[in-house]
């Protein structure tokens, strides 16, 4: 199978999923251990079943899959997840090599290899890491393997305090233009309230309209997880924003979803299609400051697709470092843009207002570079504008 590279996805609904070229499909600890964080062999085992039905119709699948840190709970005697970051650590690299010799032997009765590939949001975020992450998965594709993707929660400390995997599926569904995003976990669909209080399933989602009113839990109800509902939701309308449909329903019910029925939540495609580091610095990067600019620097940089200059910069306002995100705002406090800046909330104070010749012929050099470059930038779009 060719690798996609349509600007667009070939599922313009549910039950063309069954068109899709490449998914990508996460599933989540709750639904593949149970509360005393062992793996429930038969729930992967009825996973990759429904996965080789993708599959044996020439659908390429990259799974990104939870379940490491609850998978080394058991070995290592441990009644509940850990809330330290060492012992999530110890747990993860203790459950992944168990996680994944499950799905070696799952996938082995299909006669199909598996991959593993660990992952930290950096690596799909740093244009030198993402490029060699991408070209290691298309190989694994084009030489017909499944690459099972999950957070390097060994080493990794941001990201188990603060992401989860739904996050990571989002951005790796971008990265490698995935015809859409499955997200599998305990729950049949999105409901706009607790399903034992009379809440309703949300067959689909276009907007964030569709989205008022309903009421997100925190949790998976197996208590191994971390995402829950909220980021699920969020890593759905991530790939929906950049015109790659989601589907959000249970494991059970994967084999009725990969079969085209209409079973669970679906998030409509809009927008376009973005590169994960654009989708990371647009809707996930934990922003560390604001410049504020004039009307003429927003003219250049979000309708001119130029970079931002000193001279145009009004005011800095927050803590940061060369490299760190910041949001760039007009003189009317409107978000416009997000990017990388390239100096220091201490060193730009002194530069605002001046041209790059200025700062060159005073400072050196080094200074007449821009504060954020085009490349390390994403436009915000207005809402109502």
């Amino acid at each position: 199978m060719s690798t996609p590279r349509l600007t667009q996805s070939v599922i313009t609904e549910r039950s063309e999923i069954t068109r899709a070229r490449r998914l990508v499909v996460k599933v989540g600890s709750s639904s593949l251990t149970t509360l005393d964080g062992g793996i429930s062999v038969d729930a992967l085992n009825r996973l990759v079943d429904a996965l080789q039905l993708l599959r044996s119709r020439g659908t390429q699948i990259v799974l990104v899959s939870s379940g490491a840190i609850a998978a080394g709970l058991a070995p290592l005697g441990l009644e509940r997840r850990p809330h330290d970051l060492a012992t999530q650590q110890a747990a993860a690299a203790v459950g992944q090599g168990l996680l994944l010799a499950h799905y070696n032997r799952a996938f082995a009765t299909y006669r199909t290899t598996v991959s593993q590939v660990l992952l930290t949001v950096e690596d799909l975020i740093r244009r030198t890491h993402y490029t060699n992450a991408l070209r290691a998965i298309e190989k694994l594709l084009s030489l017909g393997s499944v690459p099972i993707v999950n957070e390097n929660d060994a080493v990794a400390t941001h990201e188990i305090r603060f992401g989860d995997n739904d996050r990571l599926a989002a951005l790796t569904a971008n990265l490698i233009r995935a015809d859409g995003l499955v997200l599998l976990s305990d729950v049949d669909a999105l409901y706009d309230g607790p399903p034992e209080q009379g809440g309703r399933p949300v067959p689909t989602v276009r907007g964030p309209e569709d989205l008022e009113g309903v009421t997100l839990g925190r949790r998976g109800k197996a208590g191994v997880g971390t995402g829950g509902m909220v980021t699920k939701v969020e890593a759905a309308q991530i790939t929906a924003g950049n015109g790659i449909p989601a589907m959000l329903t249970s494991a059970a019910q994967a084999p009725r979803l990969f079969a085209g029925e209409d079973v669970g939540t679906y998030f409509v495609a809009q927008g376009r299609r973005r590169g994960a580091r654009s989708a990371w610095l647009a809707h996930l990067a934990h922003v560390k400051g604001r410049l504020t600019i004039d009307d003429g620097a927003v003219a250049a940089v979000v309708d001119g697709r130029r970079s931002l200059l000193p001279a145009g910069i009004l005011r800095v306002s927050g803590e940061f470092e060369a490299s760190d995100p910041v949001e760039i705002a007009d003189p009317r406090g409107v978000v416009r843009a997000r990017g990388l800046v390239g100096y220091a909330s201490t060193e730009l104070p002194g530069m605002l207002g001046r041209s790059t010749a200025d700062l060159g012929r005073d400072m050196g050099t080094d200074y007449e570079r821009p504060v954020v470059h085009t490349d390390d930038m994403v436009r915000v779009p207005v809402l109502g504008g």
